[in-house]
């Protein structure tokens, strides 16, 4: 068994692709129209192109369950997710200076040094680095 598919819930996926992409540099990879003008619309991590791919899935804009779990979440400051990093200090240096906004600053955990930041579509998202 293997991961080939990652879901995070957003509410606008035009929003979402143009901050997954422009923001962090993930790549688009397949964007095909659904019904109910939504799209399975997914991205793949440039240094990953044949890896995982993180699918920008519309699911609380028609699923009341899946919006009251985001919003619980994102009222408890709980990231929805979280993606490796070769150095956070580095990704909240420049992710910072692209206007991202963080709730947690580059903090230690333990071995693992990590930082958090809103994804403006409903999350927030963890950037995490083993030291």
């Amino acid at each position: 068994m293997k991961v080939t598919l990652i879901s995070i819930p957003v509410r606008d996926q035009e929003k979402a692709l143009e901050f997954y992409t422009e923001k962090l540099g993930f790549i688009k990879k397949k964007d095909k129209p659904l019904e109910g003008g939504n799209r399975w619309l997914t991205l793949v991590s440039k240094e990953a192109q044949d890896g995982p791919e993180l699918l920008l899935e519309p699911a609380p804009n028609h699923f009341e369950p899946s919006k009251i779990y985001q919003d619980a979440l994102l009222e408890a400051g709980i990231p929805y997710t979280q993606f490796d990093v070769v150095s956070v200090d580095a990704e909240y240096e420049r992710l910072t200076k692209l206007g991202v906004e963080f709730s947690v600053i580059p903090s230690v955990m333990g071995t693992t040094k990590y930082a958090v930041f809103n994804d403006t579509c409903g999350n927030y998202i963890a950037i995490t680095q083993e030291l």
